[in-house]
């Protein structure tokens, strides 16, 4: 679609200029209008590609409030293509109007409102459009909007609680990584002459930390960007290297203490939407091949395939989901239960109710656990500091006679 460069007025005689995509110069008047400006010239400038679009994203909020008020409209019948267009008019202009313009143009075009969420990965993820499709799918395409408005909204509280949590950790860990740096770089090389003139011998801690300080002041460059570095290397690998990603993953779900939370909000996310196709009469075997793209982990990922191949020989979906060793033995007992019973969907809510009260106890623990921990391990690292820098000191004036 065309980008247009146009200049407005508004009713207070107030004349701004600003760009925007349109289909048509027609389109754009009327866009124009519907937000309160009268169109007085235009200029198309180039094409905007979906590229562009496709790496431009909104906030969270954004995103609640976008997924909330489709699901409010299609609940309510209005047609999804002038719902999309209601939301779009409703919107201060910025890059997600134009989204929203591309999205509507795909629909009009023939394409599903899946398909055409999915143009748009750094806005709408790989779950989000798979939900979406579920939800098509099954003709219960506004209560899927309503639980993924939900779910947005859950993942968000547990964010900012998550983040308010590790603000005082962070802050204490980077005053800390602050002053052992000033130590490393200039406050030791002022030391190094006085403690090699005591004369006694220096100790192997005291040795360890002078290599340690010529290293900081010779590479610092490279002490303070390889971290970075590491960083980006993982992710440039991870995103490349199937194998390594396979591999990250892994780690994800086994790093000490926050590898279980990250296990129990996927597995939350995956009993709860399992239930939901379930319940709207989509087989078992579909349900797990359209859940392997929900958890966004490729070991979890792994895990549901065999499942899924194991139910497919015959295999019983509790038998399965035990032999991968995926679920604890009380979750697979409450899907055998619900296996026997016939309430397979209730019983999959109910681990997902288990994970989400589990997470929420899980990030109420993790400050009063990570607090100890980071004073005992900072607390280390500065007593070995003082102990190198004050132990030859020590020693040089506890052999002086008096």
């Amino acid at each position: 679609m065309p980008d247009y460069k146009f200049r407005t007025i508004d009713s207070k005689g107030k004349i701004r200029s600003d760009s925007m995509v349109a289909s048509n110069p027609m389109e754009l008047e009327k866009r124009l209008g519907s937000m309160g400006f009268d169109l007085l010239s235009y200029k198309e400038q180039s094409k905007v590609t979906q590229r562009t679009l496709r790496k431009k994203t909104i906030t969270r909020r954004e995103l609640i409030n976008f997924t909330f008020h489709i699901e409010q409209l299609v609940k309510s019948g209005v047609p999804l293509i002038d719902s999309l267009k209601d939301i779009r008019d409703s919107l201060d202009y910025s890059h997600f109007t134009d989204v929203l313009q591309t999205v509507i143009d795909d629909i009009e075009g023939g394409k599903t409102l899946s398909l055409a969420l999915a143009e748009h990965p750094a806005i709408f993820d790989k779950v989000y459009v798979t939900l979406v499709r579920v939800g098509e799918e099954t003709g219960q395409l506004s209560d899927v909007l309503k639980d993924l408005a939900e779910t947005i909204r859950w993942q968000d509280e547990l964010i900012a609680q998550t983040k308010k949590i590790m603000i005082y950790p962070a802050i204490v860990t980077v005053i800390v990584l602050m002053v052992v740096s000033f130590l490393m770089i200039y406050l030791m090389p002022q030391l190094l002459p006085f403690i090699k003139n005591i004369g006694s011998e220096v100790p192997l801690h005291t040795r360890i930390l002078i290599d340690i300080s010529n290293i900081f002041v010779e590479y610092w460059y490279i002490v303070f960007s390889l971290p970075v570095a590491i960083i980006a290397g993982m992710k440039f690998a991870s995103k490349n290297n199937r194998e390594f990603r396979f591999f990250l993953d892994g780690i994800k779900l086994r790093i000490w203490l926050f590898g279980p939370l990250v296990t129990k909000i996927k597995l939350a996310r995956f009993a709860n939407y399992f239930a939901m196709m379930y319940s709207s009469g989509i087989t078992v075997l579909d349900a797990l091949k359209i859940s392997e793209d929900m958890v966004d982990n490729m070991v979890l990922e792994k895990s549901i395939n065999e499942a899924r191949n194991n139910i497919s020989e015959g295999i019983m979906i509790s038998k399965s989901f035990e032999k991968v060793g995926v679920f604890p033995s009380m979750i697979v007992r409450m899907i055998k239960v619900g296996e026997d019973t016939g309430a397979m969907d209730d019983a999959l809510l109910n681990v997902s109710y288990f994970y989400n009260r589990e997470v929420k106890e899980s990030i109420e623990k993790i400050e009063p656990t990570i607090l100890p921990v980071l004073t005992i391990v900072l607390g280390g690292i500065m007593m070995w500091i003082m102990m190198a820098v004050l132990g030859p000191v020590y020693d040089a004036v506890a052999g002086v006679k008096l």
